[in-house]
């Protein structure tokens, strides 16, 4: 993020101004560090003779405009990226003629270069507030205005932004002011329809393309040309057609951007961005090496998600950052929605919404940097670090709860309202409230309060009596912590589980709406004790739920083996992690849980959410006497579920990858070296490039593999993938030597942001905490000065990623603790560093509870 915009400069600036439009001229042929970029803005003032400032980040300002005079450019301040702007008359057009810089941080105009055939390529990424590193622009989501963008680009690049291209005209080779300037090509776009600059965008290079149409909507799929054997564009078209046709339904407006272009850019920031029309994805949703469905069906989702957007977003959009989760919450809502009315995923979709998203949202949710969903944001610097499980996840959660509350058609007439009254503006919480209120009857001001203006996450509890077997008295205990008081309305099902021939299957439910501190469930009063109680079956609400002891054992026991639901089986596994998250449960009972189920788990998202957990759990919460012992469990558990599964099996492949990262033993070592060697590779399993990658980076941390076998892989495989695979190796080497050269390579700052973070990665690796331990005292020495002079996302990989989150000793804590009471840090450092530093306090405490 560039500047620093504070709310209350973006809302002096929106009532003074009214954007018209915006010419914007590139010319991509000048260089490798900088680009031209000539922008002409038209607006109006509301009080003529006022001053106001414009956005442009880092630049090299030729000329400046402003109504026929010529502005003084020694009042353009490149850092803080804001060029003065006096005396505006009723109606101004103002023209600046700039070289702006291209970036390698995956902010702005990003630059790439192919190892595998060097040609260039671009991709813009400008949310929250880049879109001025290569325009200027009133870079704020209120001002919004029509774009027509030129560009100059090499003859042979495809140029792609979020209108049609209107012409495309070739131009010879002619002297320029660097030499002679090879033919090249201009690209003329149309005029856009009105949108916010944070979704403006520019893909450009060589591209592999695929076009299609559905519906009338030109449709375009976009990959590197290396990369073209392995899209698979025809499954990406698919999702495409069934999210058109599905959001189309539900929300009674037609897509409103003309063409969709779908780009998979390299060396991206986040998992895909909305661009309008020109939807820009991580790279890595390009399979080049086998995946689990697990994966594909992720990749939907982000794709669902992404064209939501188009609507929830880019038509109707937030007018200040305080309503972020108008735009995230929704979209990962409906893209769940969608994905489990319109995919062949069904209600798989909300399976994994459980166990994915609801688990980043209650993880995130009890951090001490929590917020409400809809969030207080002064500045750009305090938005940046609220892209987080509660802006996506508790969002969505809350959203999932509001349609038990109000009826899903309810629901949907509301958002449809939303979308006629509000198309093109700008829009607050109160706007979205009072359509759902206006299409159910409801007042939801109250609603309003609970879930979206309050922080932490309830937690529910069954408690009861029984005589003779049956329930003689059944309440539902909500609990909140003194910090966070708020006890909420729930609205939940509670499931009554019984095992019959080793099938745990539902012989009871019950719906209602939970209040206060304690409600009465007077339908299961002489019900008949079940095995297992489970209160939010069918996942209705956001609140943490414990189970009784006979439940907990049932599960232990081997009982959460026989669900015949997908759904109430992830809910069973999230209440176990939740538990030893917050230390109910000790982690030895949680990893022999997972050894004693996992086998007949089926779906695979659970299944691989699951092992991860496992992992962590050992990793990081298991008493180190026992930790060894652990792994082992562990290790044991998947070799022999990799032995036995499926040949070919997605199963087999996730089985691997799970027993990778727990291999320590010879034993365990000796195998992987095998299958590397294609000595003893299970039958049905292709060890392909990405699966050696995943076993080279296993035996160099297992200490097998050294510094020249990773050279070697990457001869191998000299992609881009493979140089990032070939940092996370290095890092990972098991000497003092190799993680000084990997610390100097990281705080250096040169690295590109995807070889920065793969060596972040491969440093921090957990199953050699003891030579990390010389760089507690260098992280609180250098993270000031990273945060003050790298990009944000550059500065905030470094302060999460380098956090010592894996030195779990009370000295951490401290250490971070003196850092905040040195001086004033930046409140988003300071969340970091508060986040990284309640991550150690909770390892210490589980610790202490797994001996114990």
């Amino acid at each position: 993020m560039a500047g620093n915009l504070t709310r209350d400069e973006a809302r002096t600036r929106a009532r003074l101004l009214k954007v018209e439009s915006y010419e914007v001229a590139l010319d991509l042929t000048e260089g490798d560090e900088r680009f031209e970029s000539v922008t002409t803005v038209r607006f109006t003032s509301a009080q003529p003779g006022a001053a106001t400032f414009i956005d442009l980040h880092g630049a090299r300002v030729r000329k400046a405009v402003l109504n026929g005079q010529e502005l003084d450019l020694a009042t353009y301040d490149e850092d803080k990226g804001r060029l003065p702007l006096p005396s505006l008359a009723d109606s101004n057009e103002l023209l600046i003629d700039a070289d702006c810089a291209y970036m390698r941080s995956g902010e702005g105009l990003h630059r790439f270069v192919d190892p595998v055939d060097q040609k260039v390529y671009l991709h813009s990424q400008f949310e929250t507030a880049d879109a001025h590193r290569m325009y200027a622009c009133f870079d704020q989501p209120d001002l919004k205005a029509t774009f027509q963008l030129t560009a100059l680009a090499p003859r042979d690049w495809e140029v792609v932004s979020n209108a049609a291209a209107a012409s495309v005209v070739e131009l010879p080779a002619e002297p320029g002011k660097h030499g002679t300037v090879p033919a090249a090509k201009r690209w003329t776009f149309a005029v856009t329809p009105i949108m916010s600059t944070y979704i403006t965008a520019l893909v450009a290079g060589p591209y592999h393309k695929v076009t299609a149409e559905h519906d009338g909507i030109p449709l375009g799929i976009y990959c590197r040309a290396s990369l073209a054997e392995h899209l698979d564009a025809d499954n990406i078209l698919e999702v495409t057609r069934q999210g058109f046709d599905f959001f189309h339904k539900v929300f009674g407006v037609r897509y409103p951007f003309g063409k969709y272009d779908q780009l998979f850019v390299p060396e991206f920031n986040a998992g895909a961005m909305e661009n309008a029309g020109c939807v820009t994805f991580l790279e890595d949703y390009v399979f080049r090496s086998r995946v689990t469905d697990a994966v594909v069906e992720r990749r939907a989702e982000t794709i669902l998600h992404e064209m939501a957007h188009m609507w929830f977003g880019d038509l109707v959009t937030m007018r200040w950052w305080d309503d972020l989760w108008l735009n995230e919450s929704f979209a990962t809502y409906m893209s769940v929605l969608a994905q489990a009315e319109a995919t062949r995923w069904g209600g798989g979709a909300w399976t994994t919404f459980a166990n994915v998203e609801k688990s980043w949202a209650y993880r995130q949710d009890q951090l001490p940097s929590t917020h409400p969903i809809a969030a207080d944001i002064p500045d750009m610097q305090a938005v940046e670090v609220n892209f987080d499980g509660i802006t996506y996840a508790k969002g969505a959660s809350v959203l999932k709860q509001l349609v038990a509350y109000v009826g899903l058609d309810n629901f949907l007439a509301g958002v449809r309202d939303y979308f006629n009254e509000h198309a093109w503006g700008n829009t607050e919480l109160k706007d979205l409230l009072g359509a759902l209120e206006r299409t159910s009857g409801r007042d939801l001001s109250s609603w309003s309060k609970e879930w979206l203006e309050t922080s932490w996450v309830n937690t529910l509890r069954p408690s009861f009596e029984v005589a003779d077997g049956r329930f003689t008295s059944f309440e539902v205990l909500q609990e909140a912590p003194a910090d966070y008081p708020t006890l909420r309305s729930h609205r939940v099902a509670i499931g009554l589980y019984s095992l019959t021939d080793g099938a745990l299957t539902r012989t009871k439910r019950v719906e209602l709406d939970v209040v206060g501190a304690r409600t009465a469930v007077a339908e299961l009063v002489g019900a008949e004790q079940p095995d297992l109680v489970l209160i939010n079956d069918d996942d209705l609400t956001y609140a943490k739920v414990r189970l009784d002891e006979r439940s907990l054992r049932t599960l232990v026991e081997g009982g959460i083996s026989g669900f015949t639901e997908s759904l109430p089986r992830a809910l069973c596994w999230s209440a176990a992690w939740d538990m030893t998250r917050d230390g109910e449960m000790s982690t030895r009972d949680y990893v022999k849980l997972v050894v004693s189920g996992i086998a007949t788990v089926k779906d695979l998202t659970v299944l691989q959410t699951v092992l991860r957990q496992a992992r962590q759990a050992v990793q990081q919460y298991a008493d180190p006497a026992w930790r060894a012992e652990g792994m082992a469990l562990l290790g044991g558990e998947l070799r022999s579920l990799l032995a036995a599964a499926e040949p070919g099996s997605d199963h087999q492949l996730a089985y691997l990858q799970a027993f990778a990262p727990v291999a320590t033993s010879a034993d365990d070592l000796a195998l992987l070296t095998a299958i590397l060697d294609g000595c003893d590779v299970p039958a049905g399993l292709s060890v392909d490039t990405d699966l050696r990658w995943t076993l080279v980076h296993a035996l160099v941390v297992g200490g097998r593999l050294g510094p020249a076998d990773i050279e070697a892989e990457l001869e191998r495989d000299p992609t881009a993938t493979g140089e990032r695979s070939a940092a996370l190796c290095r890092a990972a080497v098991p000497t003092a030597e190799a993680k000084a050269a990997a610390w100097e390579r990281i705080v250096g700052g040169e690295l590109a942001n995807h070889i920065a973070r793969t060596t972040i990665n491969g440093f921090q690796d957990p199953h050699h905490p003891e030579l990390l331990a010389p760089y507690r005292a260098k992280y609180f020495e250098q993270v000031g000065r990273i945060y003050q002079e790298w990009t944000f996302d550059q500065a905030s990989t470094f302060a999460v990623g380098c956090f010592p989150s894996l030195l779990i000793e009370e000295e951490t804590v401290r250490a971070a603790q003196d850092y905040l009471a040195a001086e004033e840090r930046p409140q988003a450092l300071r969340r970091l560093i508060l986040e990284g530093a309640d991550g150690v306090s909770r390892a210490l405490r589980n610790r202490a509870k797994d001996a114990s």
